[in-house]
């Protein structure tokens, strides 16, 4: 079978690269994972990496032990080549190429910037959920009210 290679992943330390051979690959424990990290500190289905307009994304998957990209821990961010990522201690390298028209990648960027809160970026602070799992505007819990002694 003819699988298109869109990069690899190179484990930090040695060892044999891993081929990037679709566009959607999760990384986990689990058998069923496209790549199979047999380590007790790896999460069932740790990360999911996506190929979109010719650039790799990686979104941790709730894992226990998180994703690290640069050794910055991320939800979701745009990897570029060469990037370093972290998946619960073991480090790996991404290698592509990027798209011919890098026209797109100033979109991407900014795109990717916006994607995260400060707090976010730093750990600090966990993603909130997309918009469609919010409550609504009207609905309000007693939580949300600080009161006072006064």
């Amino acid at each position: 079978m003819n699988y298109e290679v869109h990069g690899e992943l190179h484990p930090v330390g040695g060892g044999d690269p891993i081929p990037l051979i679709r566009e959607e690959l999760t990384i986990g424990r689990r058998e069923s994972c496209d790549i199979c990290l047999r380590y007790p500190n790896v999460s069932g289905i740790h990360a999911k990496l996506s190929f979109r307009n010719g650039y790799w994304y990686i979104r941790d998957m709730n894992s226990t032990n998180g994703v690290k990209v640069q050794g910055v821990r991320v939800q979701e961010k745009l990897l570029h080549p060469r990037d370093e990522i972290t998946i619960a201690k073991r480090k790996y390298i991404i290698d592509y190429e990027l798209p011919a028209d890098r026209r797109a990648l100033d979109e991407v960027v900014e795109e990717d910037i916006m994607s995260q809160s400060l707090l976010e970026k730093a750990g600090l602070e966990r993603p909130k959920p997309p918009r469609s799992s919010r409550k609504s505007e009207d609905s309000f819990d007693a939580g949300d009210f600080l009161l006072s002694d006064e």
